[in-house]
């Protein structure tokens, strides 16, 4: 059996059922409901205790509060590292030294949205105006105390903060 992926078929036959400014819905041969995404970011910044930087902030999608990982979309004309700098630098007022981690996709059954997660250290203070429709409140936690929470409910996050607080709980040696 190989490892190498199996490409699918192209659609004989595509519907744009709505085009926004993030999302595109398709309709593919009259079956398959496909989610165009743009690609976005996260970033697993630590401080020098190794706690790990949170924002909490509402989710409209989900009706509630969540503590994620600081995240946001790819610009046109960004690469997924720039992207990661202005987003640090846009919900926490701080920069640091980038080194890719992994990427994913967050839900390839019905989307294309790609992720790319970052490891910020040697942070420094740096601020971007934050966008208009942004409330963040900044969080400095142990990552370890981050999977408890998320695993036990008393705090609900995204698959971008799981795979953040994971790697810094089992490579990184915080907790």
């Amino acid at each position: 059996m190989s490892d190498a992926p199996v490409n699918t078929p192209p659609a004989s036959s595509t519907r744009v059922i709505y085009d926004g400014h993030i999302v595109r819905l398709e309709l593919q041969d009259d079956k398959w409901e496909v989610v165009r995404h743009k690609g976005a970011v996260a970033i697993l910044a630590l401080d020098d205790q190794g706690r790990m930087l949170c924002v909490r902030q509402m989710r409209r999608a989900i009706g509630t509060q969540t503590v994620e990982a600081p995240a946001g979309l790819i610009d046109e004309g960004e690469t997924p590292e720039q992207a990661a700098h202005r987003e640090l630098q846009e919900e926490a007022g701080l920069d640091g030294d980038m080194r890719l981690l992994t990427r994913f996709y967050s839900s390839p059954g019905f989307t294309d949205e790609h992720l790319d997660v970052f490891l910020a250290t040697n942070l420094r203070q740096s601020r971007l105006p934050m966008d208009d429709d942004e409330e963040i409140e900044v969080l400095w936690l142990p990552p370890a105390e981050v999977l408890s929470g998320l695993k036990d409910s008393t705090l609900i996050g995204s698959a971008s903060t799981v795979t953040a607080a994971l790697y810094a709980v089992l490579e990184g040696g915080q907790g």
